[in-house]
């Protein structure tokens, strides 16, 4: 069996750019799955506009509102609509920071704290996983 380098790079690439931490491809006997790994602990991050990358020369810090449930993020409650959250903004414990759409069902995601808005993390309409951080708060 000869290993197609060629399709092994396209999942790594679909799976860099959906923010995803595994994916399996199989046809006929061929099953192919690519994985990495969240996060290492302590790792150092920066957030940029439309990414996250790794960088050893920042932190971010402050308390992480994260996704209840995997789905799909949307940061206003309709296409178009006024966003939940924007940097800057004061929201109090149990504002809706953003909606996570699983299974057809909106879930707003409430704040855990009151605070400031400091970064959000994920874009709209981006997909998210368990735990993922959405916005960190001041």
């Amino acid at each position: 069996m000869k290993i197609n380098k060629k399709l092994i790079k396209e999942l790594v690439n679909c799976l860099e750019e959906n923010k995803l931490s595994e994916l399996e491809y199989s046809e006929k006997d061929i099953k192919i799955k690519v994985a990495r790994n969240s996060f290492k602990e302590n790792s150092k991050i920066e957030i940029l506009p439309n990414k996250i990358e790794l960088k050893e020369d920042k932190i971010l810090t402050g308390i992480e509102i994260k996704s209840p449930i995997i789905g799909t993020a949307y940061l206003a409650p309709e296409p178009g609509g006024k966003k939940f959250v924007e940097i800057g903004k004061k929201i109090k414990k149990g504002d809706t920071v953003m909606i996570v759409e699983a299974m057809k069902t909106m879930n707003h995601v409430p704040s855990t704290t009151d605070g400031v808005v400091k970064k959000v993390v994920v874009e709209d309409g981006q997909p998210v996983e368990y735990g993922q951080t959405l916005v960190i708060l001041e």
